[in-house]
């Protein structure tokens, strides 16, 4: 007997952050075009490595934008979760992106050891500034909707290495100024580089664990199963299943083993109520399926889970 709680087939977490991926957007863009400007008349490769990575940045919110989109179309017979996993391939897409960009960026600046050319601080200076400040505004802007969906947290991740890789290009461009060190600049394209992978492999490990239908984060199983233990008529609880189809979309199912006398109309419902009850307010799981079986059924079962 299956049960099916409150459906959350609708508009997904990055669906309810569009306006705020939208103002980032159109933020980054923007500096993307005055950094790569001054990349070109300055000569620094920090400007060029920061630009870049601001740019896999605008294409990571597209991506997320578009994938916000599809996963909002409804279900059908063949998608019955309609298209919400999009989203997490597009975290995917994100994290690979993010890797080619620091691979590109670590290359070229191998490519500049012992010929590195004069860096005019001015320009660098002033691009790495207006970066820094549209950066922190993107921060703001996102800030609190990360913890939501992976594709903003994405978006949030790369925005606080974009500051960062703000922050190294500035410091370069004093050094070069105060001290006519022209490598800053080359080293500090190489810390950009170093900056970006820790983050998207931490993005690509979860998307991974989505894909993978691993637990959730914080979730304990055996808690669950000692809260579903507690409802009257429960005899046992197994073949447990926790997965999630998407950022803030977490899926429940188990097999419920009860007193036969519990197995009328009447029963079944009440502890049906009490289980949905149970996982909606204590593990924040609204789509719970949960089979009833009889006692006197278990011998029949074949266990899969534990």
């Amino acid at each position: 007997m299956g049960h099916d709680h409150t459906h959350t087939h609708g508009i997904t977490a990055t669906g309810r952050h569009r306006k705020r991926l939208i103002a980032v957007l159109a933020i980054t863009l923007t500096v993307v075009l005055v950094q790569v400007v001054g990349a070109a008349l300055s000569g620094s490769l920090a400007l060029l490595a920061d630009a870049g990575h601001m740019l896999s940045d605008a294409a990571g919110v597209t991506i997320a934008l578009l994938a916000a989109w599809i996963a909002g179309r409804p279900a059908s017979d063949q998608r019955t979760y309609g298209y919400q996993r999009a989203e997490v391939l597009a975290a995917l897409a994100n994290a690979l992106i993010l890797i080619v960009i620091s691979v590109v960026i670590f290359t070229e600046a191998i490519r500049r050891i012992g010929a590195t050319p004069e860096v005019h601080t001015d320009i660098m200076l002033f691009a790495a500034i207006l970066g820094g400040v549209a950066n922190l505004v993107s921060l703001l802007i996102l800030h609190g909707a990360h913890q939501d969906s992976l594709n903003v947290r994405g978006a949030y991740l790369e925005v606080l290495g974009d500051l960062l890789g703000s922050v190294a290009v500035i410091a370069a461009a004093l050094i070069i100024m105060f001290t006519g060190f022209q490598a800053a600049d080359t080293i500090a394209s190489v810390l950009i580089a170093l900056m970006i992978l820790p983050r998207a492999w931490s993005l690509l490990r979860d998307v991974v664990d989505v894909l993978l239908e691993a637990t959730p984060k914080g979730v304990e199983v055996q808690m669950i199963r000692e809260h579903i233990l507690s409802v009257d008529g429960v005899v046992d609880v197994h073949d447990i299943h926790i997965w999630t189809i998407t950022s803030g979309v977490p899926v429940f199912s188990a097999h419920v083993v009860v007193e036969d006398g519990v197995l009328n109309a009447r029963g079944a419902d009440q502890v049906l109520d009490k289980l949905t009850a149970c996982l909606g307010s204590h593990f924040d799981t609204e789509h719970c399926t949960f089979q009833l079986e009889p006692a006197s059924h278990s011998e029949h079962e074949s266990h899969q889970h534990a």
